[in-house]
């Protein structure tokens, strides 16, 4: 299946929060597949569902060739001294701004089969699971930004050709 368009910044399913899987069926089958057709275009890390306007909690990633998703992720473990690093999202394209994340993250979920899974990792695999984690509970990257960074990306926002 090809990559689905991602949805940009102002599109209400970025703010809600995502609904929980309760079945596996076809349609979240065919979600994952997408999800990992979507994560695999060069330089993305993460796309959770709701970027291709799918309210359910599940996102793919893609960090240093490991390829991959979680359904119904928690982030169970958020460790180290969370310190700002450079974040941009594929939703709010053309926009980095240091971001506070934690430098390791563990998230449990499942699989396709309902089989329990576990991703960690520090680094860009720690900022995706806390990234993506927020897509899940209709938090952008903007959204935790101090004030005047804020301030400064609603104004190239609003200024940007595509919103």
């Amino acid at each position: 299946m090809p990559e689905r368009p991602i949805r940009l910044f102002g599109d209400p399913v970025l703010k809600t929060v995502s609904d929980p899987i309760a079945t596996i069926d076809d349609r979240v089958r065919h979600l994952v597949d997408d999800l990992l057709d979507s994560v695999r275009l060069p330089g993305r890390a993460g796309v959770a569902a709701a970027q291709i306007g799918v309210n359910l909690r599940a996102f793919s990633y893609n960090v240093d060739g490991d390829v991959g998703y979680i359904l119904n992720p928690v982030l169970v473990e958020l460790s180290g001294e969370p310190e700002l690093v450079d974040e941009g999202c594929l939703s709010v394209p053309g926009l980095w701004y240091p971001t506070r994340r934690y430098p390791f993250a563990r998230a449990t979920g499942i699989d396709l089969d309902g089989a329990a899974i576990e991703v960690s990792g520090t680094g860009v695999m720690a900022q995706a699971l806390q990234h993506e984690t927020d897509h899940l509970d209709g938090l952008l990257y903007l959204d935790r930004l101090d004030k005047e960074n804020r301030r400064s990306a609603m104004k190239e926002v609003r200024e940007s050709d595509w919103f």
